[in-house]
């Protein structure tokens, strides 16, 4: 058996990103960037009021002057026609061009009107009020590094910045495949003996979190022709997902169909508990992975060796997940050789995180992962503590680039 860092490394050195594609803006949301974007236009393109008031010119302020005459005024959108010259202010809305000559804004809760002139009850200094042009971004400045990943503040700053179309990481297609003669699919009638078939629908929910296009090819019986039929469609893909049929068993078929069909084993068997019998292999540029078939264990081995994987594919840095140290709650029990990674809650104090388990953690029971923060990791061959014992949580929520320190 090897480690998870073992593993996570064997998964990583087999990835080659993807291609890129360019798309629309809209359609960049969620992707990673192929390429860094420069801004072709400085934000704000021109120095600009931020509220509503009066431009002037600070120098006259500065010498004590006061009233000055409305000498235009200014809307969002449009120009001043003339410059201001000496004791002239214009009508200004926020947003709008400064005039030329005008280097202050004074807010209009602090003027009273008089006819054509203005009143300045509260003085600003100069400069006050104005949003330079360039401020934000400078034309030329890189707004999207490659491998970015492009949210809605990077959206609107590619849109701010003139930007229509951005070259993106193409996403990887991954296909999902159950195993086993005992599941059932929704929709079917659930006979005495016979489980529901919902790690398909977890990997396929994992698989579009983390950005890819999965597709559910149905379920495998057990039966090597057919487990080798779905396998070989499966393997048109990027990436290939497979639960259950990756043990020991007279009916786990898996690992055999993969050598027919030319999958070059990489490892088999992660020293964690849940997630022990995890296979992976590649065939060429195809990413396969045979993950446990109890159901924690399948979700736990897609986040933490298919989800890296897949954010490696689309070129992101950002393939790992945050984590924290947190101080336990409660006793914490001993473990024996394999790393043990158990669900939990985690709670905020004012001075640090504190965690308690989801309940009862067999590798069966899903229901431990509905509602966890994190994935406490307990080393191997732990002696067992008490409250207040402090180990890494590694979230479930984020990304980060440094990786969470894997128990050995």
């Amino acid at each position: 058996m090897i480690s998870i860092d073992e593993a996570l490394d064997a998964v990583l050195a087999a990835v080659v990103p993807l291609d890129h594609e360019t798309v629309p803006l809209l359609a960049a949301l969620g992707r990673a960037a192929a390429r860094e974007v420069r801004a072709r236009e400085p934000v704000p393109p021109f120095d600009n009021s931020a509220m509503d008031g009066f431009a002037l010119r600070g120098a006259d302020l500065a010498a004590g002057r006061r009233r000055f005459r409305v000498a235009a005024d200014v809307p969002a959108g449009r120009v001043a026609g003339r410059p201001l010259g000496e004791g002239e202010a214009a009508r200004i809305m926020t947003g709008a061009p400064l005039p030329e000559g005008a280097d202050t804004v004074v807010p209009v809760e602090n003027t009273e009107a008089h006819g054509d002139e203005v009143a300045v009850t509260r003085a600003v200094e100069a400069g006050a009020n104005v949003r330079r042009a360039g401020e934000d971004v400078a034309a030329g400045d890189v707004v999207v590094t490659g491998g970015t990943a492009i949210g809605p503040a990077e959206l609107g700053l590619l849109a701010a910045v003139g930007v229509d179309q951005v070259a993106v990481a193409r996403r990887p297609r991954v296909a999902i495949v159950a195993t086993g003669s005992e599941l059932v699919p929704l929709g079917h009638p659930l006979p005495p003996g016979r489980l529901r078939d919902s790690n398909s629908y977890t990997a396929y929910a994992q698989a579009l979190e983390a950005g890819a296009e999965p597709v559910r090819l149905g379920i495998a019986r057990d039966d090597p022709v057919e487990t080798e039929r779905l396998l070989a469609a499966a393997l048109e893909h990027d990436v290939v997902v497979t639960s259950g049929g990756v043990s020991v068993g007279d009916y786990d078929f898996v690992k055999e169909a993969q050598e027919r069909l030319g999958v070059e084993r990489r490892f088999w068997r992660v020293a964690t508990k849940p997630g022990k019998p995890l296979a992976f292999g590649v065939r060429g540029r195809t990413l396969v992975f045979g993950v446990p078939g109890n159901p924690v264990a399948a979700m736990l081995s897609f986040e933490l060796y298919v989800r890296p994987a897949l954010l490696a594919l689309q070129g992101r840095r950002d393939i790992y997940r945050p984590w924290v140290l947190a101080v336990a709650e409660e006793p914490v029990r001993r473990t024996k050789e394999r790393t043990e990674v158990r669900r939990c809650r985690l709670r905020r104090h004012p001075d640090h995180w504190g965690f308690v388990t989801t309940g009862p953690q067999g590798s069966g029971i899903l229901s431990s992962m509905a509602g966890a923060d994190g994935l406490l990791l307990v080393p191997p061959r732990f002696p067992g503590g008490e409250p207040g014992t402090e180990l890494p949580v590694m979230l479930l929520a984020g990304t980060a680039e440094e990786r969470p320190p894997f128990p050995r």
